[in-house]
C-alpha cells in the first residue's frame, strides 16, 4: 500500500487522517478528493499542502468519470466524503442521499471496475444503530435503526458497502466511530458551536433538557483506530470505535463554560429537534482485540479542543461571519426567541 485516495479530506476527520498518514508513513502518497462544500475547508491542511506526497483534487465523489480515473491511480481508498450534520439533514435531506448513498455507490463501482484496490475503509457512524437505552451497547451485528435522514443515508452507504463485499468481493472494512471532538471541527457541531458562542458571550442553545448522552472520542484517537483498520482490519467486517467517555450534553456544556471562565447564564434551553436520539453507546471490544484503545480521556479531549478555538480565532471567525449566519438563524432563530433559562420539567 503506497498511494491512498482519501475522499472528503478537507473535512474535520478527513484532514486529521491525511495529516496522520503523511506524518507516520514516509513512503505514502495521498490524493485528496473533496468537493469543498461549506464544511470542506482547505485551511485544515495548510501545513501539508506543499508536500510532494500530497495532491488535492477538487471534485465530487458522484462524478463517475473523475472517480474512476483517480481510483485507477491508487492502492487503497478511505471514504470520508459525506454530508454529516443531523440538523441540516432535517432541513434538506436530498444532498445527504446524493453524497452518502449515491456517492458511495459511485466510489465502490469504480473500485470494482479497477480490480487493483487492496483495501477500502468506509466511514460510518454510531448513529446508524439509533437510540440505545442504558445500559445496552450497540454491537456490530445489531440491526440498524436510523432515525434521521443523516443516519439513514449513512446506513444506506453501509448497505452499499456490504452489497459490494458480497457481490464483487471488494476488500472493504467498515468503521463506526462515536462522536468525534477536536480541532478544526466545523462550528455547526455542538462542541465547537458552544465553545465559539461562549467566547463571543452568545447564547448556548441546548436542545430539550440537555440530558442526551454521547460517547466523546478525540479525533487523533479516531485516526489511530482508522489507521489500524486500514492496515489490519479484516475485509468484510464492521468495527465500532468507542471511547468510554459517555457524557450527557449538559456536562459537556458545563465543561466548556468552566474552561472558558464563562457564566452559566449563557445557557438557553430550546425546542428539541424531531427524532433526537437520547443515547448512543458502543461495544468496541472488537477493535480493542486488535490492540487499539483511546489515549485521551474526556477531560483532556475537551481541554485540547477548547484550546484550539481559543488560539485560532482566525480559523473560525471567518466561517461564522459568512453563510453560516443564515443557517444559524434558520436553525436557532425561532428556538432562541422562545428559549428558557431553566430546563423543561
Amino acid at each position: 500500500m503506497r498511494k491512498i485516495l482519501v475522499t472528503g479530506g478537507c473535512g474535520f476527520i478527513g484532514s486529521h487522517f491525511i495529516r496522520h498518514l503523511l506524518t507516520k508513513y514516509d513512503g505514502y502518497e495521498v490524493v485528496n478528493l473533496d468537493k469543498l462544500t461549506y464544511a470542506g475547508n482547505p485551511d485544515n491542511l495548510l501545513d501539508v499542502q506543499d508536500s510532494k506526497r500530497y495532491r488535492f483534487v477538487h471534485g465530487d465523489i458522484c462524478d463517475t468519470e473523475l472517480v474512476g480515473k483517480l481510483v485507477r491511480e491508487v492502492d487503497a481508498i478511505v471514504n470520508f466524503a459525506a454530508e454529516s450534520h443531523v440538523d441540516r439533514s432535517l432541513l434538506e435531506p436530498a444532498p445527504f442521499i446524493r453524497t452518502d448513498v449515491h456517492g458511495t455507490y459511485s466510489l465502490l463501482s469504480a473500485a470494482a471496475a479497477s480490480g487493483n484496490i487492496e483495501r477500502i475503509l468506509q466511514m460510518s457512524t454510531d448513529e446508524v444503530y439509533g437510540d440505545v437505552p442504558a445500559p445496552q451497547r450497540s454491537k456490530e451485528t445489531d440491526i440498524l435503526r436510523p432515525r434521521s435522514p443523516y443516519s439513514a443515508s449513512k446506513a444506506g452507504g453501509d448497505m452499499q458497502a456490504i452489497a459490494f463485499i458480497e457481490t464483487y468481493s471488494l476488500p472493504i472494512v467498515l468503521a463506526r466511530p462515536c462522536n468525534n471532538v477536536g480541532p478544526n471541527q466545523y462550528p455547526e457541531k455542538m462542541a465547537p458551536l458552544f465553545i465559539t458562542n461562549a467566547m463571543e458571550d452568545q447564547p448556548l442553545p441546548v436542545y430539550g433538557d440537555g440530558q442526551q448522552v454521547r460517547d466523546w472520542l478525540f479525533v487523533e484517537d479516531d485516526c489511530e483506530a482508522l489507521d489500524l483498520l486500514l492496515h489490519k482490519g479484516q475485509p468484510g467486517e464492521v468495527y465500532n470505535i468507542g471511547a468510554d467517555n459517555e457524557r450527557p450534553n449538559m456536562e459537556v456544556v458545563e465543561g466548556i463554560l468552566r474552561l472558558l471562565g464563562k457564566p452559566r447564564d449563557l445557557i438557553r434551553y430550546v425546542q428539541d429537534r424531531p427524532g433526537h436520539d437520547r443515547r448512543y453507546a458502543l461495544d468496541w471490544s472488537k477493535i480493542a482485540a486488535l490492540g487499539w484503545k483511546p489515549r485521551h480521556d474526556f477531560e483532556t479531549a475537551l481541554e485540547k479542543t477548547v484550546a484550539f478555538y481559543v488560539d485560532n480565532r482566525w480559523w473560525w471567525e471567518k466561517i461564522k461571519s459568512g453563510s453560516f449566519r443564515a443557517y444559524y438563524e434558520k436553525q436557532y432563530g425561532e428556538r432562541l426567541a422562545s428559549a428558557r433559562a431553566v430546563p423543561p420539567a
